[in-house]
């Protein structure tokens, strides 16, 4: 037994090992695909030679598939696409943007799309087929077997970002009577069945989920026992309309690595795995992340124009604002005039109170997606938030008032700063808690539209304080 256990952990080891040197022959110390492996892959486009091309890249995992099809000039592509021909890995397509997705798709014939598709798993197929053209979807369909294309229809018939449109609707089900005997039997000599699954779930006639045994159960149990007697409940089934956020906020809670995804009958129509959980939860990320900037579903393989369009409808809310900032500096003209300081020190109070507001509203964003934040505790985090802000202010405010009266000799001036500073982060922090928590009550997305109000807020209230009090202390006409 030694023998054996030293025996299989040095085959593991031999079978590893290549898989290991290749991806370091792929990506440099920097993590990004080398420029040397790009050469040859661009030369052997370039000569046509589809031997040495398959040879390169026939052992990529489908991720590293992916990351050279961005690394390479779009000409390059289509032509590594069409020189490969069938033995395209099209599941390399669900680890690119968007637009180099539908750039290479595009230029396909839908017949060898349709034959490709059949080789992939149905929610890489719905990845793929999502984004195309409705006839184009059409067309492609009608060429799969019947069976295959009434799952893909299904699922793309779900609406856009819900666990209909994430899950696998390849799974495998059985009756409550049979044993563990004829479900171990059917699993052997199935050719149909996923390739990988931890679960087998339990249906009655109408299919309507029933319960689920994990794998471990099936193993430890004799072979004549009923599934009805070891199966469990699926506490878990995920509804296929469900957004896709809350689904992985369900897999991130209960620990899951599989889940049943259910139609509105309760009937078992798929099931959702944590590979394509994990790929939500960076897309959601990133998508959060891209929208407190104002850009919008941008990504990096997006034209000029492209680009251009998605950032321009926040740079004109952001320019509107910024002429309502400008007229409230208006109102204090004279005052400026008298004091030319003021125009110094003021975009230090208004810039302070945009960082401080930017801090509590991104805790408070995040907050809301995760959950953290709800009606029950929202009051005892707007104090604590205000109490932020309030200390924060203070020190500040003594830190900017001695060097505004050190560096204009003039204490009143320091601490008329100082107080303005205090009033600027005071309302820094309740506009950067209270703005996302009324979008969110008003089904806005605070992700979209907290930047653009907080740093409004900020601006005028940090403008107005500092130049208001310095007309009120200066006793300016």
């Amino acid at each position: 037994m030694r023998e054996a256990l030293v025996e299989g952990q040095n085959r593991q080891t031999t079978d590893v090992a290549p898989a290991e040197e290749h991806h370091a022959d792929i990506y440099g110390e920097d993590g990004a695909v080398r420029a040397s492996f790009l050469a040859q892959i661009g030369a052997a486009i370039a000569d046509r030679d589809t031997i040495t091309l398959k040879r390169e890249v026939d052992d990529l995992h489908q991720s590293e598939l992916g990351d050279v099809l961005e690394a390479l000039h779009p000409e390059q592509r289509r032509a590594l696409v069409e020189l490969l021909g069938s033995d395209f890995d099209f599941s390399a397509l669900t680890e690119v943007d968007e637009a180099i997705r539908l750039d290479i798709v595009d230029n396909l014939p839908n017949a060898q799309i349709a034959q490709a598709v059949q080789e992939l798993d149905s929610d890489d197929a719905v990845y793929i087929l999502e984004d195309l053209e409705k006839e184009d979807q059409d067309e492609i369909l009608s060429q799969l077997p019947f069976t295959e294309r009434i799952r893909l229809r299904r699922a793309l018939d779900y609406p856009e970002e819900t666990a209909g449109r994430r899950m696998q609707t390849e799974f495998v089900a059985v009756p409550p009577f049979w044993t563990i005997g004829q479900t171990i039997d059917y699993m052997r000599e199935d050719k149909n069945l996923p390739e990988r699954f931890s679960q087998i779930f339990v249906i009655d006639t109408s299919f309507k989920l029933l319960g689920a045994i994990e794998l471990d159960q099936i193993l430890r149990t004799k072979r004549a026992v009923k599934v009805e007697e070891v199966m469990h409940e699926t506490l878990h089934a995920i509804p296929a309309t469900m957004d896709q956020e809350e689904a992985a906020r369900e897999f991130e809670q209960y620990n899951l690595l599989s889940a049943a995804v259910v139609d509105e009958n309760g009937r078992l129509v798929g099931v959702l795995t944590i590979d394509d959980v994990v790929d939500v939860i960076q897309e959601e990320a990133e998508e959060d992340l891209l929208r407190m900037g104002g850009v919008g579903d941008e990504e990096l393989s997006d034209s000029v124009l492209a680009t251009s369009r998605s950032r321009v409808p926040w740079l004109l809310v952001n320019l509107g604002t910024a002429f309502l900032a400008a007229s409230v500096i208006g109102l204090f003209d004279r005052t400026i005039e008298h004091i030319v300081a003021l125009a110094v020190l003021m975009p230090i109070v208004a810039g302070m109170g945009g960082n401080a507001g930017s801090q509590t509203m991104t805790v408070t964003v995040r907050a809301l997606a995760t959950r953290d934040l709800d009606i029950y505790n929202a009051a005892r985090i707007i104090r604590r938030e205000l109490g932020v802000g309030f200390i924060n202010g203070v020190v500040f405010a003594v830190l900017i008032g001695m060097v505004a009266g050190f560096w204009f000799r003039d204490p009143n001036l320091g601490g008329i700063i100082a107080a303005a500073m205090i009033i600027n982060m005071f309302a820094a922090a309740l506009a950067g808690i209270l703005i996302p928590l009324v979008l969110d009550r008003f089904k806005i997305d605070p992700a979209v539209a907290s930047a653009v109000f907080v740093t409004t807020v900020t601006d005028c209230v940090g403008f107005f304080a500092f130049l208001g009090l310095a007309t009120w202390w200066f006793r300016v006409p």
